[in-house]
């Protein structure tokens, strides 16, 4: 296990090195990787940015929220281009539908909080159904944008507070209890459609 810690490491100074001569840019091209195509470990790159550069950290955060939002369009495009069947594939039909009620009743807030949330959330999936049920572009850079930024703000201190190795440890944890992660994040998306449903009928009921 330490061995594979060391090897983690090693590859992230390696990519650090290799984004050094960009600054806050290389930040917001890897982000922009990561939420099109290819994975990358951002909470540990970007906990070494703030370690690096504690004065600037928040350049490095904004970069990469920018960059998160603009790379989501990639999936969310393939979403909103005929991805209802490819989803079905992916969920079955009754996740499907909370999706789709999330959605409908709450947009912005069933984007915002799983980009706030690290791995395991099965961010890309989110994105993907952003798409498919249509939800505003705007709308859904402005959620990925705001969540991100939470997220990393929130990498960022730890890692000046406490260092880099912080993040690791609660990104373990987070590994560790994923079940119970997923499902509070199934709980604050139901209370949230609960408060939508009442404000509707609340509205219906006072005109």
């Amino acid at each position: 296990m330490k061995k594979l810690i060391f090897l983690s490491n090693k590859y992230r100074g390696l990519l650090l090195a290799f984004l050094k001569p960009l600054g806050f840019w290389g930040a917001g091209l890897v982000a922009l990787l990561d939420s099109s195509s290819i994975p990358v470990p951002m909470d540990p790159l970007i906990a070494l940015y703030a370690w690096n550069n504690r004065h600037t950290f928040l350049l490095y955060v904004l970069a990469a929220s920018v960059g998160s939002a603009i790379g989501g369009l990639v999936p969310y495009f393939i979403g909103r281009a005929g991805g209802e069947l490819f989803l079905l594939k992916r969920v079955d039909r009754v996740k499907y539908e909370q999706l789709r009620d999330r959605f409908e009743k709450q947009e912005f807030l069933a984007l915002l909080i799983p980009s706030m949330l690290p791995p395991p959330t099965p961010w890309k999936l989110f994105v993907f159904a952003a798409g498919v049920f249509e939800m505003k572009v705007w709308n859904f850079m402005l959620a990925v944008f705001v969540g991100r930024m939470l997220r990393f703000t929130a990498v960022s201190l730890l890692t000046i507070r406490y260092g880099p190795q912080m993040v690791h440890e609660v990104g373990a944890l987070v590994q560790q209890h994923a079940v119970a992660v997923l499902a509070g994040l199934g709980v604050i998306f139901a209370l949230l459609a609960l408060v939508a449903v009442r404000k509707s009928l609340r509205k219906k009921a006072t005109a």
